[in-house]
C-alpha cells in the first residue's frame, strides 16, 4: 500500500511518517521544502508541491498512492483569522478535489474538535456542528464539500476530529511547550488559567497511531472523534507532565481568564473510534 501525507513537515506530520515507518507501507511525504524533512529522506519518498497550483496532474506526481492522509492546513493557531474560510479552505478543496478526480479512492483528512463549537460534556459525532471560529467554521465546511463531492467521484471519507494533543516537537505556543520552555529557562513560576476546564488529552504518538490505523483500514467512516475519551482538568493534566518529567516550577493558577471560544468542560466520545479499530 502506498500511503501520501501532506502537512508532514508539521507537528503531527512527523508523528505520522514516524508511525508509517514501523509498518510494510509506502510513503510519500508531500512538503514545499525538501530540508524540512532532510531526516526522513531514507524513510520515505519526498516530493515538491504547492498546494495553491492543485492540477489533474498531481496525483501521478505523487505515485498515485492508495490512500492520503491529509494533514495541511495553515493559518494556525490564530483561529479567529478569516483566513481559514476566505483562503484555506478553497485551496484545500481544489486539491482534494483535483486527487479525487485523478482516481484517488481514499483520504483521511482531520478535522477540530472546534467543530462542536460550545457544546459541553461528553460530544458523539451524532451531534450537529456548530463552529463558532473561522477555523472550526473552515473545516466544517471542507468536511460538507468532500460528502457531496463523494457523490460524483467513489472515494473513500474519513474525517478525524482531533482534540488536544501534546509530545515531542509541539509549537511553541501551545500549553506543554511553553510549560517546557518555562522549565528549562529555569523559571519560578508559570503563569497559566484557573486549569479547572476539563479537556480531552492524548500523546501525538498515540493520535499518530490511530490516523494510521484509519488510513491503512480505509473504512470510509465519515466523522470519527480522535480522542482519549476521558476529561481531565488543564491543572492535573499540567501536574502530571511536572511529575513524569521531574520538572520543579509553581503553578501560579488564575493568571489567564479562561478562553471565550470554547466551553468550560467537553471532552470526546471514543465508542466509535474503539469500535472501528476493533473491526479494522
Amino acid at each position: 500500500m502506498k500511503v501520501a501525507v501532506t502537512g508532514a513537515s508539521g507537528f503531527i506530520g512527523r508523528h505520522v511518517l514516524s508511525e508509517l515507518g514501523k509498518r510494510d507501507l509506502e510513503t510519500v511525504a508531500v512538503v514545499r521544502d525538501h530540508s524540512k524533512l532532510a531526516d526522513y529522506r531514507d524513510r520515505c519518498s519526498l516530493v515538491t508541491m504547492d498546494l495553491d497550483h492543485a492540477t489533474e496532474h498531481c496525483f501521478s506526481l505523487l505515485g498515485r498512492p492508495d490512500v492520503m492522509i491529509h494533514l495541511a492546513w495553515e493559518g494556525l493557531p490564530n483561529y479567529s483569522s478569516l483566513h481559514h474560510f476566505e483562503t484555506e479552505l478553497p485551496r484545500q478543496y481544489r486539491f482534494l478535489k483535483s486527487l479525487a478526480q485523478a482516481g484517488l479512492s481514499s483520504i483521511v483528512a482531520t478535522g477540530t474538535c472546534f467543530e462542536y463549537g460550545m457544546q459541553s460534556g461528553s460530544l458523539t459525532e451524532s451531534l450537529p456542528a456548530m463552529p463558532n471560529n473561522p477555523y472550526g467554521l473552515a473545516k466544517d465546511c471542507l468536511r460538507r464539500q468532500l460528502e457531496f463531492l463523494q457523490a460524483q467521484y467513489p472515494f473513500s471519507l474519513t474525517w478525524t476530529r482531533l482534540f488536544y494533543m501534546y509530545g515531542d516537537g509541539q509549537p511553541a505556543t501551545t500549553l506543554y511547550s511553553q510549560l517546557k520552555q518555562a522549565v528549562v529557562r529555569g523559571d519560578h513560576l508559570f503563569n497559566m488559567s484557573g486549569g479547572e476546564q476539563l479537556r480531552d488529552y492524548l500523546p501525538a504518538t498515540t493520535v499518530a497511531s490511530h490516523i494510521v490505523d484509519l488510513a491503512v483500514d480505509c473504512c470510509n467512516a465519515g466523522v470519527i472523534n480522535v480522542c482519549s475519551g476521558k476529561p481531565v482538568s488543564v491543572r492535573k493534566l499540567v501536574e502530571g507532565w511536572l511529575h513524569e518529567n521531574n520538572w520543579e516550577i509553581t503553578l501560579n493558577l488564575g493568571h489567564y481568564p479562561y478562553p471565550d471560544y470554547e466551553p468550560l468542560a467537553f471532552w470526546g466520545d471514543r465508542s466509535k473510534l474503539d469500535s472501528v479499530l476493533q473491526h479494522s
